[in-house]
């Protein structure tokens, strides 16, 4: 990793992709039939196949959440401020799929990174299923930018 850039970069669910995947081929093959509202069909899949992150860049002391589709990445630059600590703790994700005839809603427990600055302001800097992944980059953001991991993962924090 870069010490002057901090990136994380976040894989939808299998399941996000295996119906972005079905909404493609379905929009492809209306093309194919000549259909133009394929096309929409198509790119209303790419909402299924994008990937979500974070992006540190030390060097200009900034930082954006984005969302990246086909490679590129949408997301605003804003100023980076002083990080007090790293926290480290466990929720329940919930991720609503949606069709125009059905709606699933998967729920998932996530482990996710929060830089804390001010006090009880924060950054949501990552999100993983696996405790030992969010730790590693938790360790990798603590060193780069000199400061303090909390683990809030158990009942009971405590600073590591």
């Amino acid at each position: 990793m870069n010490n002057d850039k901090i990136e994380f970069k976040r894989k939808p669910p299998v399941i996000k992709i295996a119906f972005g995947v079905f909404t493609f081929a379905v929009g492809a093959i209306s093309v194919l039939a000549g259909g133009y509202y394929g096309l929409i069909v198509c790119g209303i899949s790419m909402f299924f196949l994008h990937k979500d992150g974070t992006e540190i860049d030390l060097t200009i002391e900034k930082y954006r959440t984005f969302i990246e589709v086909l490679g590129f990445r949408f997301g605003k630059w804003d100023d980076l401020p002083e990080i007090d600590y790293v926290s480290v703790f466990s929720t329940t994700e919930t991720i609503t799929i949606r069709s125009r005839s059905a709606e699933a809603n998967v729920k998932s427990d996530v482990i996710v990174l929060n830089l804390f600055y001010n006090g009880n302001h924060r950054i949501k800097a990552y999100t993983t299923k696996n405790k030992e992944d969010a730790f590693e980059k938790a360790k990798q953001i603590a060193e780069v930018l000199k400061i303090d991991i909390l683990d809030a993962t158990e009942a009971e924090s405590k600073w590591l």
